[in-house]
């Protein structure tokens, strides 16, 4: 078997993959990407120009696309060559690139697939990149959150990632506990040369201190999956009082209708905005209000519902009328989310008071605002940044965990180290508490992929696009 840099493994017995790696349509240029051991060969056999088998690595190269057969000119293209094992999968990997538009792009992906490549499966470039030791679980994830990144804030976070911010630290984590275990194995091993005592403390003490680096990852996990995922954001209140208006100022766009007449979003709108680096999935809702129209009716259900499943909720008050039944039960619905209340509609003569508020038994202090004439909208902006970045929007030195997967093996990790204090605690024998120190280090190998199974490999990979 090969090896590549760091010594690490070259996998060779995968045959050579083809895909298109720019999104379809019209465009400038589209690259169609090759990787494997009969990646040059193959672009070879389709290419006039320079021999590509004669190159020198990571060069390009000038020349013409042709039907092997006929010898009809197919394109014009610049073909990359890249030799194993300094390339994004370890393989050779030949990148051509021509002219954008989906018949030369598909034609000459047609080709490749004639003359010897197979179509790649969608992420089995990243999968060939994880599985030849070039990047690891995390770092191949973080490839998916870099493309789908909808702030410069999420984008570094990705890009902290794949530069192994959080390998490293799994990997450290992993080695203290490794440690332990071989002091462990030692005591179990060979107890004469041993005290039982020391070896359990030292387990103790270990425990303890890499559950506090876990907790300290797991507090990041909202602000993680918030810039991943997008914050969920309703925009409540009843209607015609200015929700509209206000998600059309988040987004400098006239996205959804406004008018003076009540009941004119009978519908849920969901947008992105980058509201100071925190992605927002803005939800504009329906005026919640009682209605006997069927279609109004539908729709305040279904702001009921995108109420219940938002992260914050944006309450827009009317302060130039006073406050209504229904207001006040907006107010107790979503006193126990976070929020932001917003008294609109400042230009006009004021109804309502902080105070009035208050004896609401609302918090949180108002944001006053004339959506009408854009005033103090720019509030709203920073208390939204506050509520979920104020602890760590300067901090550069944070890893963050950002999915699902993550996370749930970071509390299984955590898990199983309590279990090993209580063990301790309970005077359990230290080879039964072993079994749940050895847990916790194959749930955090899971993490980076050092332990995991192949399955959940191919489920991963497989909510990639295709050419990635």
């Amino acid at each position: 078997m090969k090896k590549g840099i760091d010594n690490m493994p070259i996998v060779t017995e995968y045959d050579t993959i083809a895909a298109i790696s720019t999104p379809p349509g019209e465009g400038a240029i589209s690259i169609v990407r090759l990787s494997g051991d009969q990646a040059v060969e193959i672009a070879e056999s389709v290419f006039r120009g320079p021999n590509l088998l004669k190159v020198a690595s990571h060069t390009i190269h000038y020349g013409h696309i042709i039907e092997p057969q006929t010898k009809k000119e197919i394109d014009e293209v610049m073909v990359s060559v890249m030799r194993a094992p300094k390339t994004f999968t370890r393989e050779d990997v030949v990148e051509i690139n021509c002219h954008g538009g989906i018949v030369p792009t598909n034609k000459i992906l047609q080709l490749l697939l004639a003359t010897g490549a197979r179509m790649a499966e969608p992420g089995e470039f990243t999968k060939r990149a994880f599985l030849n030791g070039r990047i690891d679980l995390t770092q191949a994830e973080s490839v998916m959150d870099l493309i789908r990144a909808k702030t410069d804030r999420a984008m570094q976070v990705a890009l902290d990632q794949l530069d192994g911010n959080l390998h490293h630290l799994i990997h450290e984590l992993r080695a203290e506990i490794s440690q332990v275990l071989v002091q462990v194995e030692v005591n179990i091993d060979y107890p004469e040369y041993d005290e039982e005592e020391i070896t359990a403390k030292m387990l103790r003490e270990k425990a303890i201190m890499v559950q506090q680096r876990i907790d300290q990852l797991l507090a990041t996990a909202q602000q993680g999956k918030i810039l991943r995922e997008g914050l969920a954001t309703a925009i409540i209140g009843r209607p015609n009082v200015g929700k509209s208006s206000l998600l059309n100022y988040l987004l400098h766009e006239d996205k959804a209708i406004v008018t003076d007449v009540a009941g004119t979003t009978r519908d849920v709108l969901e947008e992105y905005v980058n509201v100071q680096g925190v992605p927002l999935k803005l939800i504009d809702t329906a005026g919640i209000h009682e209605t006997e129209d069927k279609v109004e009716k539908i729709g305040v259900a279904r702001s009921r519902k995108a109420l219940s499943q938002a992260d914050l909720i944006v309450l827009v008050l009317n302060a130039s009328e006073p406050i209504t039944e229904e207001d006040r039960s907006l107010i107790e619905e979503t006193k126990a989310q976070k929020r932001l209340v917003i008294l609109n509609k400042t230009d006009l003569p004021q109804k309502i008071s902080p105070a009035d508020l208050a004896a609401l038994g609302v918090k949180e202090s108002p944001i006053f605002a004339s959506i009408k004439n854009q005033s103090g909208l720019s509030s709203i902006e920073q208390q939204i940044k506050v509520l979920f970045f104020g602890g760590i929007e300067n901090s550069q030195q944070n890893v963050l965990v950002s999915n699902n997967r993550q996370i749930g093996l970071l509390q299984q990790a955590k898990a199983s180290l309590v279990s090993v204090v209580n063990g301790l605690d309970a005077q359990v024998p230290i080879d039964l508490v072993q079994i749940d120190m050895t847990a916790c280090w194959e749930k955090l190998g899971e993490i980076t992929g050092e332990n995991v199974p192949d399955e959940l490999i191919t489920q991963l990979f497989s909510q990639f696009c295709l050419g990635k």
